[in-house]
């Protein structure tokens, strides 16, 4: 009988999504074994790694590739992490199969053929909201953000797409953190400063809880219905929206995935987690899921222990999910993901979620997107999200 794959999963915290890691890892369980999860053909080992730096993720690497003798990694990691881990990967000839939201655009410096990465890529959703909103609303939008959104690529990405629609300039207001109380939450400087030099459109990049209590104070005050607003992506979730159903609102967002898409393989997808774990398919789920779907392809390899076949052939593998065609490999281009953008509305009775135009990415390693790597230097190592 051939043992378990071994899988070592980094798991840092993540107040937001604390159950991301059960997501992540039944996704993956169900595109592997698409007649039906097999519980002994992979055994998952979790290590936390705190708030995902990259110090506690090279302790849970060597925990995981020496002690616990791991056949691959896996886990939700932050870009700024891999270049420590790359020397252990590769010294072990491990293959790792990684998971980010897209917080930074992946110009990588440090490139490993053993390392794969699923990705929400909301860096793409940034940048096409970005020019929609330009072309829609006009040259005079302002971001508004906490200090945390603004250490990650989100509001550069959407800068970028902006003037690629013929910005020239845009307003940016990033809320002061209160040392005394993090939680403390005041919007008044920034309803000052847009009452001074009303912009044409606004757009919030808010994370969690604070993104709910953001579109409250919104809906509350005297702008709202006189100045458009458009939200990053995750602001948009359905999940994250259930708690304000209630508030009667209109705000546009950029999609890559939703859970009500209306295509054969999402509607597969949907299906087989909420009848298999008896939640709501989520992002987490389908970044999981779009994972096993790749790994499925070389599992009789994986089985075998045939690392290097396995690699090679992950190399040029491309899969057909819920999203579309979807690739792993940084040097194979990384697909364009559909980008819908659609128009949101929340009320008593639902969340309608209406798409009105489409939005257009970019390859990773264009030049637009290798000066906000270069130039957009962030002391920030968690993964987004991981707060």
């Amino acid at each position: 009988m051939t043992r378990p794959i071994k899988i070592g999963f980094l798991a840092p915290y993540s107040g937001v999504y604390p159950f991301y890691g059960h997501h992540l890892m039944a996704g993956m369980l169900l595109g592997l074994y698409p007649g039906g999860v097999q519980q002994d053909g992979v055994q998952f080992i979790p290590v936390y790694t705190e708030m995902g730096d990259p110090k506690h993720t090279i302790q849970a690497v060597n925990k995981l590739v020496y002690f616990d003798q791991v056949d691959m990694l896996s886990g939700l990691i932050s870009y700024r992490s891999v270049p420590d881990i790359i020397p252990v990967i590769e010294t072990y000839n491990k293959l790792a199969f990684f998971f980010d939201m897209g917080e930074y655009i992946p110009y990588f410096n440090h490139l490993s053929p053993n390392v794969f990465y699923s990705s929400q890529q909301l860096w793409q959703s940034q940048y096409a909201l970005g020019y929609w909103a330009n072309k829609e609303f006009g040259d005079t939008g302002m971001m508004v953000m906490p200090v945390y959104e603004s250490g990650y690529h989100l509001n550069s990405a959407f800068f970028k797409g902006a003037c690629a629609a013929g910005a020239k300039n845009m307003g940016l207001h990033v809320l002061p953190r209160d040392p005394i109380d993090i939680r403390r939450f005041n919007l008044s400087g920034f309803f000052e400063e847009i009452e001074k030099n009303p912009p044409a459109y606004i757009h919030a990049i808010f994370a969690g809880k604070m993104g709910n209590e953001f579109l409250k104070q919104w809906k509350q005050s005297k702008f709202y219905k006189h100045i458009p607003l458009t939200v990053v992506e995750n602001m948009a979730y359905d999940d994250m929206l259930e708690s304000i159903d209630g508030l009667d609102m209109e705000m546009y967002a950029a999609s890559t995935w939703g859970r009500g898409t209306e295509n054969k393989r999402n509607k597969e997808f949907v299906k087989k987690f909420e009848t298999t774990g008896g939640q709501e398919a989520n992002i987490y789920g389908l970044l999981g899921y779009e994972a096993g779907l790749a790994l499925k392809e070389v599992k009789h390899h994986l089985d075998k222990r045939d690392w290097d076949t396995a690699i090679k052939l992950l190399h040029k593998e491309s899969v057909t999910g819920p999203r579309g065609e979807r690739n792993f490999y940084p040097l194979s281009g990384f697909a364009l993901p559909v980008i819908d953008i659609v128009r949101v509305k929340t009320s008593l009775k639902k969340v309608q979620k209406t798409v009105i135009s489409q939005g257009n990415g970019l390859k990773f390693d264009s030049p637009d997107f290798k000066v906000i790597s270069e130039e957009s230097v962030s002391g920030w190592q968690n993964p987004y999200l991981c707060i």
